[in-house]
Formats: C-alpha cells, sequence, structure tokens
C-alpha cells in the first residue's frame, strides 16, 4: 500500500441543524498515527483534498489513552475510539462519521447528554464507599464480588454500546446497555445492595430492561469486553423476583 499520503473522507456537520455533508481530506504519512492525531494534523492545515482552506474539522477528545471515551465515533462504520485506532491498520480512504444515536453537536463531536441521564435515573452509583467500606461495621468486598464488579467499573461510557443496540435510538425510551451494566455493578457491591430494591425499580418501567431486544451487539462493540449481556440476564432476574416480591409481600 502506498503510504506517502493517509486519506481520509469525513462526515461534517456546521451545527445541530445544519445539513451534513462529507468532505476528504490528505495529510503526509507518517508512522503510528493514530485517528487523533491525523485530525489534529488536519486541524494544523485545514485544506480538502480540491484544494480549498475550510474551518477545522470538530471532535472530542480527552485521555488519549482509551479511558474517557470521549473520542469515539464512527471509524470504517464502526463505532472505536479515535485515539487507540491506528491509521496503518486501516483500509484508505478512512471514513470518520459521528455516531447515529445521539444528536450532533458540530462535524465528529456529539452530545451524549442521553446516556448520562439514564446514569442518574438508575442511580447508578454508590452513596457511601471507598474507606468506609474497611471501618468496623461497613461490608467488606469479597475477592469474588470486587472482580465481578470491577469488570463493570471499567466502563469509559463510550457510548459504543449504545451505537450498535437496535432498541436504543432517538425515538426509543430504552435507557440503553450502558446504564444497565452500572445498575449491575451497584447492585452487586456490599455497599450499593442496601439500595437494591430501589435501583431494580428503576429499571422495571417503561424504557428498562424489559426493552432489551437481546440482539447482544452491545458485547461485541464494548472496547473493553465487559460482558453486558451477562448483567442484562442477571438484571431479568433480580427484577422478576423484586416483581413477585411486589405482589405477594406488599
Amino acid at each position: 500500500m502506498d503510504k506517502k499520503t493517509i486519506r481520509f473522507k469525513i462526515k461534517r456537520q456546521d451545527g445541530p441543524d445544519a445539513s451534513p455533508y462529507w468532505e476528504e481530506f490528505e495529510i503526509p504519512w507518517a508512522p503510528k498515527h493514530n485517528v487523533v492525531s491525523s485530525l489534529m494534523e488536519i486541524r494544523r492545515n485545514p485544506v480538502n483534498i480540491q484544494g480549498e482552506r475550510v474551518r477545522p474539522v470538530v471532535w472530542d477528545s480527552n485521555c488519549m489513552e482509551e479511558v474517557c471515551g470521549a473520542c469515539t465515533m464512527l471509524i470504517n462504520g464502526f463505532p472505536r475510539q479515535a485515539c487507540s485506532t491506528l491509521v496503518d491498520s486501516l483500509p484508505q480512504p478512512i471514513v470518520l462519521e459521528p455516531l447515529t444515536k445521539f444528536p450532533v453537536v458540530r462535524d465528529l463531536q456529539v452530545d451524549r447528554e442521553k446516556m448520562f441521564q439514564a446514569l442518574l435515573q438508575v442511580k447508578a452509583w454508590v452513596d457511601i464507599d471507598g474507606s468506609w467500606d474497611i471501618h468496623e461495621g461497613g461490608p467488606r468486598i469479597s475477592q469474588k464480588d470486587w472482580q465481578k464488579t470491577y469488570e463493570f467499573a471499567r466502563c469509559m461510557t463510550c457510548g459504543c454500546c449504545m451505537e450498535v443496540c437496535p432498541q436504543f435510538h432517538p425515538g426509543s425510551a430504552f435507557i440503553g446497555p450502558a446504564p444497565l451494566g452500572q445498575v449491575h455493578k451497584t447492585v452487586h457491591n456490599p455497599t450499593g445492595k442496601l439500595q437494591a430494591e430501589e435501583r431494580l425499580h428503576a429499571i422495571m418501567g417503561d424504557g428498562g430492561i424489559t426493552d432489551c431486544g437481546n440482539a447482544q451487539n452491545c458485547i461485541q462493540a464494548c472496547p473493553k469486553d465487559i460482558p453486558l449481556t451477562d448483567a442484562i440476564a442477571d438484571l431479568g432476574r433480580k427484577t422478576t423476583i423484586q416483581w413477585l416480591k411486589d405482589i405477594f409481600l406488599t
């Protein structure tokens, strides 16, 4: 393959209400370029392949270590982190698009507020954690429980699982697999179990766990290999038990 240049085809949008359009760029090849460093190179000299100087491409990035999830976008049609995707591993032209399940702010930048609101809805946090757990009287975390919750603590709210979920889309009330994974994490935390009933009720209504269609796309797309389908199956059992308790014990 000719590595003298790297060619990009980028889906652009000047604002939330603007019409999208495609624009192509070419930059000199350099070793170990990732998508973010390539976008930085385009930003330094925003000239398209027609030789026109244009507005620099907008995207999000932060950690550059595949930890924050901010730079997630569609890269050759698949949701990935731009910081950890090496250019030499991709066929050209490299096609960059914003995630489709979230509103576009500008170019490759999207507003993932819906996902963050879903995390608030299901109370996906432990109210008291950390050093309190080691004090006398507080629940201790076993190695088994620690390992189980750590798998889900690796979630970086990147939105990859939401992007590939057929039930999660702008017209759907479904909260999506990422928030469900965090509910699973909190109800298995010894401290989080104290409010397990409240969290289970939060996913038992409209847009909750019963809206999952079991497509299992989420585990294919998750960059951290989080076992989301196992979590959803476990929550299905727990919410069924909670539903029976609500009927017969109240």
